[in-house]
């Protein structure tokens, strides 16, 4: 699986974003695969596009920022900035024209099933007034042009919006050419209009070819011959500059903090690459722009993210068939969960089992006479968040609840500060992280008053507490009441809310206290037993995987014959493969419908495996500078349980990516007499045979 073996060589390390950017030219694979319904690839242009503004808002943004400093942090880029940012331009450049073609290829695909996205050149004369109708009742409204000339300041553009640059020609007036910008609505609006249909026949309309085609209506004083309009979009540095002024709470320090993100630099500007070159040069010169500045000519349409929303015609072929989510063998509706986790942990794994078992369980602690407290880290929340009104119901019911609301979840901030204040108001508790460390945690703590003592039930999960994103991304979250476990996330929470004695730890790996040095000592083990001839292996499943010091030990471990798997979604740092180096290292990226999430650290420790989970993936941001938490399993049934699943990823041979060195996201091939494997799915069989076997099990044992 590694791929052909390289050269001996000194220990190399691909560089984080380039690799990042790797991991998004596989979200553009699941577009361009034909495997993949319609509306799914569809779906992820979208997420690809979303992705791609991110990369420009962060991390282009902290390189421009190095640069200007004239410093290249090695830790952080491994090479001077302004040759990571020239990579980085030529590769968004390939992987723009590959998004070009797979959307062209797409609409052609969508034709087939008798489905058109036009534009406004290609609207009968009926579906002129439809639109029409549709802009002046709900367009019209929304639309504040602004003219634009040499001697006006141009505007402060917003980086969320696309806007439509206008040109309006005389043509026996040339030098009489006005400019203009109109911003076309953002959330006020869907994005998307579908027109009525015509026998079998389904039409989309973009809401800017909406715009377009009523732009005569828009400027209606002005008599000129021809009025154009071409997309362009701007990027922004959208790193939040931290005051430490200390007369102010944190949370007024994230407010203003998040309104100053607006006024960022430019860090991207892209333009409808058919615009005329006078009139690109006109809006660069008033928009400042400099040569060295990323300028990049795109297609008619930006801000793909919105793709993500495409509208559901009605076709089931265009989608993949709903997976509607399991429920727990041993939880159910009408029992009590809490009786459940005294007598036996409790493993969830979302998307494939149920997130409502978390809510379940929060409301039967709200209204349960015998919870004293509830205490929980909160990240990142639904818009709508049952969590936070469970949580809010406890407080109402008279339980002492604590929130560790996390402030600078980056583009969640305003949400968080919004349920900050709310939860504030029902009476919770409401604590902040510091301004340099970030409670990255996922964590839940019940105290139970049961039967004379004290009982403590806790969730150490890998992902957020969030019942929207519990849909689309993998996670897996433990639920326990064993002491071993919920005394030290005890001990978590009393930092929270004390911040003085650290405490130690056993059974969790904590950031920064014990994280970093803990995961050395268990690659150090490995390499002890490998080097007694015995049986080593480690098998990690991250999100990132681009510290450098834990990638030099991983290195010395495959020296030292410890053979390592990884399973990487995204950035990895690391080279598989490589002679002399890396030989038993090999690594993979699953990605496929569902977002991969979890964090997994598996230690073959001389046949008595230890498996944690848990918040961190392997960065030096997570390891030194979060507050992290991952949980060792300590019930034989469950390691087992994650041990098939990570044993299913990597026996993915349909949506499985190679990350050897050469053999960078080529896709896994199905051997001969090989079965054919597509991981997600199989898992979401996986625990629909679990759930069946229980139910048989129980079955058999009430006759």
């Amino acid at each position: 699986m590694a791929g052909k073996k390289q050269k001996k060589e000194k220990p190399k390390f691909i560089n984080r974003d380039l690799s990042w950017l790797s991991f998004n030219e596989r979200v553009l694979q699941e577009a361009e695969d034909k495997r993949v319904p319609l509306n799914d690839r569809i779906r992820f242009l979208g997420i690809f596009s979303n992705n791609q503004d991110e990369l420009f808002r962060v991390r282009v943004a902290v390189l421009r920022r190095m640069m200007r400093l004239q410093r290249g942090d090695l830790k952080q880029v491994d090479m001077n900035p302004s040759k990571v940012l020239n990579q980085i331009q030529k590769k968004v450049l390939v992987l723009k024209n590959r998004f070009d073609n797979a959307y062209l290829q797409i609409l052609e695909e969508l034709k087939k099933h008798k489905i058109y996205i036009l534009n406004e050149k290609e609207i009968s004369t009926q579906q002129g007034e439809i639109i029409k109708n549709y802009f002046n009742q709900h367009v019209r409204q929304w639309l504040f042009p602004i003219m634009i000339d040499e001697s006006k300041k141009m505007p402060l553009l917003n980086d969320k919006s696309i806007y439509l640059a206008i040109r309006m020609v005389k043509k026996d007036k040339p030098l009489a050419t006005r400019y203009s910008l109109i911003e076309v609505p953002d959330g006020d609006l869907p994005r998307f209009f579908v027109l009525p249909d015509d026998k079998e026949k389904k039409f989309v309309m973009l809401l800017d070819d909406i715009i377009r085609y009523n732009l005569d209506s828009i400027y209606y004083i002005f008599n000129y011959d021809s009025i154009e309009a071409y997309t362009i979009k701007i990027t922004r540095d959208a790193e939040l500059d931290i005051s430490t002024d200390l007369s102010q709470s944190l949370l007024e320090i994230i407010q203003k903090s998040v309104k100053r993100r607006n006024k960022g630099e430019t860090t991207r500007f892209i333009y409808d690459a058919q615009m005329p070159e006078e009139m690109l040069q006109f809006f660069a010169r008033k928009m400042k722009l400099q040569r060295q500045d990323p300028i990049i000519p795109g297609a008619r349409y930006h801000n793909f993210k919105d793709f993500m929303k495409f509208p559901d015609l009605g076709r089931d072929v265009l989608t993949y068939p709903e997976l509607v989510p399991h429920h727990h063998p041993l939880l159910n509706t009408y029992s009590s969960i809490t009786s459940v986790l005294r007598k036996r942990d409790v493993l969830l794994h979302f998307p494939y089992q149920s997130f409502d078992h978390i809510i379940d369980l929060l409301r039967e602690a709200a209204i349960n006479p015998n919870v004293t407290t509830i205490k929980m880290t909160l990240y990142r929340v639904a818009r709508h968040s049952s969590v936070v009104m469970s949580l809010i119901n406890a407080a109402r019911n008279g339980k002492q609840v604590t929130v560790v609301m996390e402030l600078q979840a980056r583009f969640d901030e305003e949400n968080n500060i919004f349920w900050a204040n709310r939860l504030q108001e029902e009476g919770v508790r409401v604590l902040f992280g510091s301004n340099n460390l970030k409670v990255h945690s996922k964590l839940c703590l019940i105290n139970h008053h049961h039967e004379g003592k004290d009982v403590q039930y806790a969730i150490v999960g890998t992902g957020n507490f969030n019942e929207n994103t519990a849909k689309v991304y993998t996670d897996l979250f433990l639920l326990t009441a064993k002491p071993e476990v919920t005394k030290e996330v005890k001990k978590i929470f009393d930092i929270f809310e004390n911040k003085f004695e650290l405490g130690k730890y056993k059974h969790l790996l904590v950031a920064p206290i014990n994280l970093r040095s803990r995961l050395k000592l268990l690659i150090n083990r490995e390499i002890k037993f490998a080097k007694e001839k015995k049986k080593a292996a480690i098998f990690l499943k991250v999100n990132n995987l681009v510290d450098k010091e834990i990638i030099k030990k991983l290195y010395e471990a495959s020296m030292a014959g410890v053979q390592i798997k990884l399973i990487v979604r995204g950035a990895c740092s690391i080279v598989p493969g490589v002679e002399g180096l890396s030989d038993n290292i090999e690594a993979i990226s699953v990605l496929d419908r569902f977002l991969e999430h979890p964090r997994v650290f598996a230690f073959h420790n001389n046949g008595k495996e230890e498996v944690f989970i848990g918040s961190a993936d392997i960065m030096e941001r997570n390891l030194d500078h979060r507050i992290e938490v991952m949980v060792q399993v300590l019930d034989k049934d469950i390691r087992k349980m994650i041990k098939d699943i990570l044993t299913i990823q990597w026996g993915d041979n349909e949506k499985a990516r190679l990350l050897g060195h050469g053999h960078l996201n080529d896709y896994v091939k199905v051997l001969p007499g090989e079965k054919q494997v597509r991981s997600q799915m199989a898992l979401y069989d996986y625990f629909e045979k679990s759930r069946l076997a229980s139910a048989l099990e129980k079955k058999e044992g009430n006759k």
